[in-house]
């Protein structure tokens, strides 16, 4: 059982005030009442599962390389554990990862039974936390790659997603195929292109800050680590929207200048 939660749908009132409609806003967030979000989590995994007090893992995520076996112990309102993966082989308990731009992947073992869910933001993406993950899988559960299944959920598309060199330069030196993660991306400006002699600098070539952005696209940085952790391209399946794209549907701390709710992503075992 699994899921991916979207933007509209819930009780939350304080990150969209004036559109009237409530937000299913999953996380404690600073902004939102335990209570509110609380009920939201109830909506959420009763339409995922039809029993809402399934027991629900949560982690204290901060952009790590750190996966962690839990059991229904860890299960609680409350995150008990930091990290950004999360495996489990016991049936019955929900693993959440909670999501506002960066990538949620989800994997499910359909011989040993177990499932696994990842956050891969562009630092636990390059640490390789889904690659070394499905390696813990193996290691803790006998999971063989040729059986596992991968969806790799709603998160900013390279379309959004502008960084820095110095992000470019860290993937440069851990991947091969770093190159083929990075484009171009000139942005669209009405203005610029109307009067194009206002946006002319004096400036050396290469010391202008006019110019193409550089985008990341990390749905297909997390695909090819599952790739090369040796899950078949059949057995990946990508959901495809990018969350700043699309406002409406997700939250984006990106688009939404970091005042936001947060998403959550979750996976179980059925008894």
């Amino acid at each position: 059982m699994h899921g991916f939660s979207t933007r509209p749908g819930g009780k939350t009132m304080v990150y969209n005030p004036d559109e009237g409609a409530g937000e299913l806003n999953l996380g404690f967030t600073t902004a939102d009442s335990r209570e509110t979000v609380l009920a939201n989590r109830t909506l959420f995994l009763s339409a995922v599962t039809q029993n809402a007090i399934r027991p629900l893992v949560t982690l204290k995520q901060i952009h790590s390389a750190i996966v962690r076996v839990v059991s229904r112990a860890d299960a609680g309102d409350e995150a008990l554990h930091k990290g950004d993966g999360m495996m489990t082989d016991e049936p019955g308990i929900l693993l959440g990862i909670q999501t506002a731009d960066c990538i949620p992947v989800l994997i499910a073992g359909r011989k040993r039974r177990a499932v696994a869910a990842f956050h891969a933001g562009w630092r636990g993406t390059l640490k390789r936390i889904v690659e070394n993950g499905i390696g813990r899988m193996r290691l803790e559960f006998g999971s063989r790659p040729e059986d596992l299944i991968a969806a790799i959920g709603p998160g900013i598309g390279a379309c959004c997603y502008a960084v820095g060199e110095e992000v470019r330069m860290e993937f440069e030196s851990q991947f091969s195929y770093a190159p083929e993660l990075f484009s171009e991306v000139y942005d669209s400006n009405p203005i610029k292109e109307k009067y194009p002699l206002l946006f002319l600098t004096a400036r050396a070539p290469g010391h202008s800050n006019i110019g193409p952005a550089l985008h990341l696209d990390l749905v297909e940085a997390n695909r090819r680590q599952l790739l090369d952790a040796g899950l078949s391209a059949d057995n990946i399946f990508i959901q495809g929207d990018c969350t700043s794209c699309h406002r409406d549907r997700f939250f984006s701390h990106r688009a939404d200048h970091g005042f936001t709710g947060r998403s959550l992503s979750v996976i179980g075992i059925r008894k």
